[in-house]
Parts: C-alpha cells; sequence; structure tokens
C-alpha cells in the first residue's frame, strides 16, 4: 500500500521519467546531467517511498513494471505542471511565448501550416514554433513523454494523460481521375464506395481508420481494394491522378490536390461524412487559457483556408 505521507520530489520523478524512456540508467543520467550513483539512489528512494517497484534491473535490461507504467502518465503530468509553476514564476510570458513544440498529422499539416504558422506570428510575436509531422499514435507519445507540447490531430484520441479539445469539423471529400464518370459529381452516396477501387494509405494514418470506418457503414470491402497504398496523401494523390484509383480526403486537401488536371472530385450527400479536428494537451496543461487561444487562432485559419465549421 502506498504510503500516503510520502511525497515524490521532481527531481524524483524526472529520474523515473527518464528511465522509463531511455531505459538505460547511463543514458538517462547522461540526460539529467547527474551521475549514474545519484539517479541509480534517487529511483531507489522513489521506489522505496512508494513501496513499488517502478523498474525491473539486470545486467542487460531495464524494464517499466506494470505498475510503473500505471504511473508514468501521472508522473508526466506532475513533472510538467512544476515546469509550467516554473516557467511563469519566472516569467517566461506563458506557454505561447518562446519554443512550441507542435505535433501535427501528416494529412492536416500540408495543408494548415501555410496559413498558421503566419497567423501565429502576427498573434502571438513571442512564439517560435518548433513543428514535428507524425502519425496519430506517435505524436500521443511523444506528447505523453514531453517531447511535444501539443498535437493537432484528429478527435476523440483515447490516452491516459491527454485531452482532446474539439476545434473544427471538415467534410471528406472524393478524388477521382479527371476522366472519370464521378468527376464533378454531387451528392454521391455512401454505398458508392462499394464499387469503386479505393486507395488507402499505410497503416497508423488516421485517415486510413477513417475510411475504413465509412467502407463498414455500408458494407464496402476494405482489403484489397485499389491494390496500390502510399505513406503520405500526395503521393496516393498522385496515384488517383494516374488512374490507380479513388480516394477519400478531407475538405483541407481539396484545393491544393485538385490544382493537378488529372484529378476531379465528387461531393458526398448531405450530410456528408468527415472528421473533427483538435488540440490535443497534455491532462496537466489542458485548462491553461493560453492553448484555448491558439486553438482559436487554429481555427480562424480552418474556417479561412477551407470552410472548416468551429466545434
Amino acid at each position: 500500500m502506498v504510503n500516503q505521507r510520502f511525497v515524490p520530489s521532481v527531481t524524483q520523478l524526472r529520474v523515473f521519467l527518464a528511465v522509463a524512456e531511455r531505459l538505460h540508467f547511463r543514458s538517462a543520467a547522461e540526460e539529467l546531467g547527474m551521475s549514474q550513483p545519484s539517479l541509480s539512489q534517487a529511483l531507489a528512494t522513489l521506489e522505496e517511498g512508494l513501496r513499488v517497484h517502478l523498474v525491473e534491473r539486470s545486467t542487460r535490461t531495464v524494464l517499466v513494471t506494470p505498475v510503473g507504467h500505471r504511473l508514468l502518465p501521472f508522473a508526466r503530468a506532475a513533472v510538467s505542471a512544476m515546469d509550467a509553476v516554473a516557467d511563469i514564476a519566472a516569467g517566461s510570458g506563458g506557454p505561447l511565448s518562446g519554443d512550441l513544440r507542435i505535433g501535427v498529422i501528416p494529412t492536416a499539416a500540408p495543408y494548415l501550416l501555410p496559413g498558421l504558422l503566419p497567423a501565429l506570428a502576427d498573434r502571438f510575436p513571442d512564439l517560435r514554433p518548433r513543428i514535428v509531422e507524425d502519425q496519430t499514435a506517435r505524436l500521443v507519445e511523444q506528447l505523453r513523454a514531453g517531447a511535444i507540447d501539443v498535437a493537432i490531430m484528429a478527435v476523440p484520441t483515447e490516452s491516459a494523460g491527454a485531452i482532446g479539445v474539439p476545434l473544427y469539423t471538415e467534410q471528406f471529400a472524393l478524388l477521382v481521375p479527371a476522366d472519370h464518370a464521378l468527376a464533378g459529381r454531387e451528392g454521391l452516396s455512401l454505398e458508392a464506395l462499394v464499387d469503386l477501387p479505393l486507395l488507402m494509405l499505410d497503416e497508423g494514418h488516421c485517415l486510413r481508420d477513417q475510411t475504413v470506418d465509412l467502407c463498414r457503414r455500408v458494407s464496402a470491402p476494405i482489403l484489397g481494394r485499389g491494390g496500390s497504398r502510399a505513406a503520405s496523401l500526395t503521393t496516393a494523390v498522385r496515384c488517383v491522378a494516374g488512374g490507380l484509383g479513388v480516394m477519400i480526403v478531407p475538405e483541407s486537401a481539396v484545393v491544393s490536390e485538385s490544382r493537378d488536371p488529372g484529378i476531379g472530385v465528387a461531393r458526398f450527400l448531405e450530410p456528408a461524412p468527415g472528421r473533427t479536428m483538435g488540440l490535443v494537451l497534455r491532462t496537466a496543461t489542458a485548462g491553461d487559457d493560453a492553448y484555448s487561444e491558439l486553438g482559436d487562432v487554429i481555427t480562424g485559419v480552418a474556417e479561412r483556408l477551407f470552410g472548416a465549421i468551429p466545434a
């Protein structure tokens, strides 16, 4: 049973997080700028105070225990909260000044960032955005580990220690070859997907998961559709232009990708399917008003660029 009178120090929690991330005591000590014996002692004191084993050590491996995994998101949240206290006390200007590491999913980054980065510079002149483009699962893990500060992705997303704040919704459209019978079609039913050679992104892209969900709604076959797949939306669209299939894309991608003369666009019947994009934050920082301001800027850019609807 946890000793209720024991309160871990921030240093002890930092040690635990570093060891859990690196799975190597020497690398963790180097990251924190402390000696390995001091790091080992801090972790041992933490485990003794909590009366649990957080990591398993052997001569060759370091593993996080099940209880250690359960405590990780809370340790991250506690350290993040204390860092925020220190930053504000030091007069840093809050989270929207200095470096802000922003994760963005690949199916949003190329279409949102050209408008978002200038808007951020105008609204927050002291902010230095640092962009990390990656798939949803990896962005969530980086957020929880403190490697990024916020993430822009489709919500809801389930993860301990993180919370998604809806910002805007955007419809899906169907990109087809320019000479396809559906090019320019309005009011397309989802049932039309049953007979189409639908192209998919690789595993890990949330757009792939959303496309699969739409196929399941109309009992459309999922596997072996177009025979081609791509790691990026831009590559997939080039495959569409080359006549290899059709593809569901978010509205934010339509203007940019349909500039290719080989691409036609079909629109779905209202209410059209779509996705909700949100700002995902660590639970400890989700209530900060500054992030509400950031969300307002993102939503405003999405409205202006591709007619997104505020959530």
